[in-house]
């Protein structure tokens, strides 16, 4: 399984677009490199392991499953890119 972002800091690029800090400059976060089948399988885990942020990147180069613990208030447990 290859981690392909962790723990950002938060003047990292992407994080420092946001308004307020993400999951992942809180540790909180993770993306994990996955396709195909693997995808699925790590979908699935991640919802029975009860992950509160579950977003599904399958298309085009750049294939990942990203997964986190945050309790933002009015945010969707699963979502596609």
């Amino acid at each position: 399984m290859k981690i392909t972002s962790g723990y950002r800091c938060p003047k990292h690029p992407i994080e420092a677009k946001k308004a307020s800090p993400g999951a992942h400059s809180t540790g909180l976060a993770c993306d994990i490199g996955v396709s195909g089948s693997e995808a699925h399988q790590v979908l699935s885990l991640a919802m029975e392991l009860e992950f509160t942020g579950i977003g599904v990147q399958q298309k085009g180069a750049g294939r990942f499953i990203h997964v986190d613990l945050t309790t933002s208030p009015n945010r969707p447990t699963v979502w596609s890119y």
